[in-house]
């Protein structure tokens, strides 16, 4: 990626004065230089006479290396006699072409269970025991609706996709899931959300998330080789469920875009971190939590709800929905169809019967 894979760089994880770090070796070249410190925020360490840039996962996409899918806490807490199971599994879930976020998410949900089975061989785990194991998940736990499913979809894989046990989860039934309406901020909520954020940098984040109705996942892994200022879209590469689709981009963002990139000069992505590469999703996150504080919003939501307000203020000046439905890059027309509830609700201009009485 990023022309690296014919470059004659070599590249190796280590640590540098406690950081993680890649290291970046290669013959003296300035050439080399020159386009590795054109694509990243790379250093030279005077002390190992090598090139580094953080051990991030942007920095493994650009140099092509295989991402890290669970931390060394995790693997502390499962016994030895398990570990290659999980390992199994975690290869299951690569092999079938899972994302990354799905991997990780399964990968720590299967721990779990693993750390109640101690030294106990998880192949030997019986259908009982483990409707035992969610009683305690629900009883002792108290885990959610929602992380009970979360959790059950990771050990199924296991027994089912990896074990190929069909039969394991038939008398095991799932939690009914509550039926929650998105959490959304009307216009003047979000114009004072956008005021209220100084950094121009965090203010377009915010601008470009509710604008194209993006996850911040997909806001930060935004490249300036997504945006097509001609045609006035924007491609959003590989967002959730591994779906390539186009976004519209504002004609207001547009000035504002060219003005960010010649005072900010970002290489690769859009919105790129202190040590380069691309921002991160709590970065984002904690932009959008201090601009709400700023702005004394006391909602309880997050900056995801700019793509469910994008969403039900699209509905409300009468976009077909599914338009919409292609926008959010929703699979099914069932989900996008939520937010003719909140948008039912929100609408001040219905008026109750009593009211022409």
């Amino acid at each position: 990626m990023n022309d690296f894979a014919d470059k004659r760089y070599s590249f190796s994880v280590g640590t540098h004065y406690g950081s993680k770090v890649i290291w970046v070796s290669f013959d003296k070249d300035k050439e080399l230089i020159s386009h590795l410190r054109s694509q990243t925020k790379a250093r030279w360490s005077s002390t190992q006479k090598k090139w580094y840039v953080a051990d991030t996962r942007s920095h493994r996409a650009i140099f092509g290396l295989p991402q890290k899918i669970t931390g060394e806490a995790v693997l502390a807490k499962i016994h030895v006699i398990n570990l290659p199971e999980f390992t199994r599994f975690q290869e299951h879930l690569l092999l079938k072409g899972y994302s990354a976020n799905t991997v990780r998410t399964y990968s720590t949900e299967f721990a779990q269970l693993l750390y109640v089975m101690k030294g106990n061989p998880i192949q030997e785990l019986t259908t009982e025991r483990l409707r035992s194991y969610f009683l305690y998940c629900h009883e002792k736990l108290k885990l959610s609706e929602s992380e009970i499913h979360s959790r059950m979809n990771a050990v199924k894989f296991y027994f089912e996709q990896v074990l190929h046990r069909q039969k394991m989860f038939f008398d095991i039934p799932r939690p009914k899931k509550k039926l929650l309406l998105p959490k959304m901020l009307n216009k003047a909520e979000i114009k004072k959300i956008i005021a209220a954020t100084e950094n121009p940098k965090h203010a377009l984040i915010l601008k470009v998330c509710y604008g194209m109705g993006l996850r911040v996942s997909e806001v930060v892994a935004l490249k300036l080789s997504d945006i097509d200022s001609a045609e006035m879209l924007v491609r959003i590469e590989q967002g959730k469920g591994k779906k390539d689709r186009i976004a519209v981009l504002p004609e207001s963002l547009l000035p504002e875009l060219r003005e960010y990139y010649l005072n900010y000069r970002p290489k690769i992505y859009l919105f790129e971190g202190q040590e380069g590469g691309a921002y991160s999703v709590r970065s984002a996150q904690a932009v959008f939590k201090k601009a709400m504080e700023k702005a004394g919003i006391k909602k309880k939501v997050g900056i995801h709800g700019l793509r469910h307000s994008f969403a039900t203020h699209l509905l409300e000046t009468g976009t077909d929905i599914r338009f919409i439905q292609e926008l959010l890059g929703h699979h099914s027309i069932k989900t996008t169809q939520i937010y003719t509830h909140v948008t039912d609700l929100s609408k001040s201009k219905i008026k109750s019967p009593l009211d022409s009485l």
